[in-house]
């Protein structure tokens, strides 16, 4: 697969796959330690519009979102907040 578009544009990412997101903004959250905290941020954040997966690292405190559109930082944040955790940024 050519980087180069027919119309002489080059692009060194690939265009998103059919049914994938088309953005993907990594944030860091404060507070989870455990399941049952990655599959509380989980549910919260799947349920926002436009969100099509979520990707949880404990570990790490990253939380990986993928959506078809720009989320809303503060919807974001309101999704995590009343899962019971901070949104502390992006990451």
């Amino acid at each position: 697969m050519s980087c180069c578009g027919t119309e002489g544009t080059c692009s060194t990412t690939q265009a998103p796959e059919a049914g994938s997101a088309a953005l993907t903004t990594v944030y860091e959250v404060q507070g989870m330690t455990c399941g049952h905290c990655k599959e509380a941020v989980t549910k919260a954040v799947t349920a926002l519009d436009g969100v099509t997966g979520v990707e949880v690292d404990v570990a790490t405190g990253r939380v990986t979102v993928g959506s078809t559109y720009a989320l809303d930082d503060a919807a974001v944040r309101g999704a995590v907040d009343d899962a019971g955790y901070e949104l502390v940024g992006r990451a």
